[in-house]
Formats: C-alpha cells, structure tokens, sequence
C-alpha cells in the first residue's frame, strides 16, 4: 500500500529532509539532526509538519451527551473556545487513543486524534453513535503545523491581525495567518516549550509556510522532524500511544487521574473499571527516571531490581539533549521494587542504576500565555 503524503511532502524531500514510514505516511525524521534541532525549538523557534494527524468533527444536539460517554475528561466545563486533553476509553478501563476536543460551537466540536489510530478511531466513533449526532471524518481535508518555542509567538504574530498574545493556555480562535483566513490557532503543542498549532487548508499550504520561514530567518527558525518531536515530549515527560498507552493501560496506571473525572454526571464508558481499580492499590504504574550512569535507555529495556529480576520495562527512553543525562518513562510493579525505590535499565546485559524522578525532565515550560 502507497504511503500517504501531506501537503508539506514535497518541500520536506527538497529541503534534505530524512524521510521514513510513520502511521502510513511519508515523514521527515530529521533535517539538521535531531540534537539541533531540539535545541533550536528550545532556545527559539521550530516547525513540524502534523498534518498526519487525523480531524473529525462531531455536530448536533446530543454531541455533548455523546462525547461526554466516549472520553474520560468532564466535558462540561468546556467552554466554546477552549481545548481539552482527553481519552477514549473501552470497556475494560483501557485507552483507545488519547486525543485533544475543541469546542468550536455550542453543538459542534473538533476531535485531533494520533495519525496511527485514524481508522481506529473513526471505527470507534461511529460503532458507539447511538445519540444520532453529525460525524464528518475530515483527516485529508485539513493541513496542520506546530510552531513551537520562545519566538514562535513573535513569528506567527508578524503574520496575523489577531492579538495571538490573548489567546490563553489550551485556548484558541479562528482568524488569519499569512493573509489566509478561517485558520485554527491553537495554544497547544507537545514541546513545552510554547507555541501554537494551526489549522488550514491545504490549498494554502505552500504560502503559510514560506510565510513562516520568512517572518523566521532573524530568529533562525527551522524545519523539526519527528525525531527531535519525540525527545522534546519526552524531555516534558509528556505520554506517547503506542508507547505509554495502549488499550491495556488505563489512565490511572498511566499517571492520567487528572484528566480522568468521576464526577456524577460523567458516565463515561470504563467508569465501572476505573473505580473498582481506584478504590484499590494501582500496581502496575508509569514512572520517570534517569540514569546516575552514563547510558542510553530504550525502549523495551528491562528494568530490574539488583537481583536482576525483571520489574518492569522501558517504553520511552534517550539521552536528553537538554540534561545530558539517560531519561525514560516506564511501568514497573511496585509491589516488585526495593525499599529505597533504587532499580536498574538492564543495557546490553549491563545493569545501570536509575532513580525516580519528578516530571519534567526539562524545568524551563513555557506557553504563551497565562493558562
């Protein structure tokens, strides 16, 4: 099966750009490298192509009712304007994907979902639509860009009449970029290090990113592949499908009870699992570590007690760009660690000490506004 293109495919391979197989579609991995262009987001400004990412739009009187059974957040307190993180959720209390939910109107709301889970999803979406409510699965019909870092505000307002600065945390609004009208701007991303997605056609794609660039060359701003978007999220200990979650995980075990709300009113589907595991000892649990030796974790290294029996496993690991240090996600089993809560990352048959750490990794989160 032929891998998919996004708007932005073309310019990706005539920039140099590293490109491989990601959800179905031809990607960029890297340009400049992966360290550089980490740094680069951090100190000022990036942009990544997430127009793989998949949209639906769920419409009319009971789409609040509707979504409100699927995911886990409380989508009551959502107001028009507003974007939320949330989960899918299945029977057993596990994770179909993990999304964001904009409410664009009163009855009309966006869903971006992970590029890896589209069909999945969409499959989801309408086996559980019993309220009778507009599902439009618009993935192909949108473009999609993140920019990201401390100038990406003062880049993207060059090119908007709108006051981006207002625009707070989670928040967005429909206005102009690059004299193109009806774009989503988003204060979102998945670096922490501030900056706003944006939402278009594709038939404007060409002009918003030469736009961009343009607005970007005092800050040196440059194109980020899907390599240094993973060590970003990871350096912010931010959850990855497929990685950290998966539909064996619930939200609990992954370190999601915040966005996991048990108010009355929210009868989500998996509620009943949730509390029972709840009320309960959560054994098997998502935790950040780094390494107190020099090396590289991975993912699907074991973690190990220092009898060498395995705990737990690895399911995001690097070496930070920001800290120098190994760093990782993984879920170990507690009743399995030692007392001092000291363990090991099992590396080529070598043991290296590792210990919990508080998220995130990288201390210097910025948005761009008040949240």
């Amino acid at each position: 099966m032929p891998l998919k293109n996004t708007p932005f495919t073309d310019i990706h391979i005539s920039l140099g750009a590293k490109m491989q197989e990601f959800a179905g579609f031809y990607m960029p991995v890297e340009y400049s490298g992966i360290i550089d262009e980490h740094l680069t987001v951090c100190k000022t400004a990036g942009v990544f192509d997430v127009s793989h990412m998949g949209e639906f739009y769920v419409k009319g009187e009971n789409a609040f009712s509707y979504l409100q059974k699927l995911t886990c957040n409380d989508l009551s307190v959502l107001p028009v304007g507003k974007a939320q993180y949330t989960c899918f959720m299945n029977e057993a209390g596990g994770i179909v994907d993990d999304l964001i939910i904009y409410r664009m109107e009163k009855n009309e709301y966006m869903l971006v979902v992970n590029a890896s889970n589209i069909e999945k999803d969409w499959k989801y979406c309408t086996a559980h639509n019993t309220e009778g409510v507009l599902l439009e699965n618009i993935s192909g019909k949108v473009a999609q860009l993140a920019i990201q870092g401390p100038k990406a505000l003062e880049i993207l307002q060059s090119l908007s009449s709108a006051n981006l600065s207002a625009i707070p945390y989670y928040s967005f609004i429909t206005g102009d970029i690059a004299g193109e009208k009806n774009v989503i701007i988003s204060n979102t991303g998945y670096t922490g290090a501030g900056g706003f997605e944006i939402y278009f056609s594709p038939s404007a794609a060409e002009n918003i990113w030469n736009a961009i660039f343009d607005a970007g060359k005092t800050f040196d701003i440059k194109s980020v592949g899907l390599g240094a978007r993973d060590t970003l999220r990871l350096e912010m200990g931010y959850c990855l499908y497929g990685n950290e979650l998966n539909e064996n995980i619930t939200p609990l075990e992954a370190g999601l009870g915040w966005i996991t709300k048990f108010t009355e009113e929210n009868n989500f589907i998996g509620r009943s699992m949730l509390q029972i595991q709840r009320s309960g000892e959560i054994n098997n649990q998502l935790i950040a570590f780094e390494l107190q030796e020099k090396g590289i974790p991975r993912k699907g290294y074991p973690i190990t007690n220092e009898k060498n029996e395995m705990i737990g496993e690895v399911t995001s690991g690097t070496l930070s760009p920001v800290t120098k240090k190994g760093i990782g996600l993984g879920y170990i089993q507690k009743n399995k660690m030692e007392n001092d809560l000291s363990f090991f990352i099992r590396i080529r048959q070598k043991l290296l000490k590792a210990e919990i750490t508080k998220l995130p990794f990288r201390k210097t989160r910025t948005n761009n506004a008040n949240d």
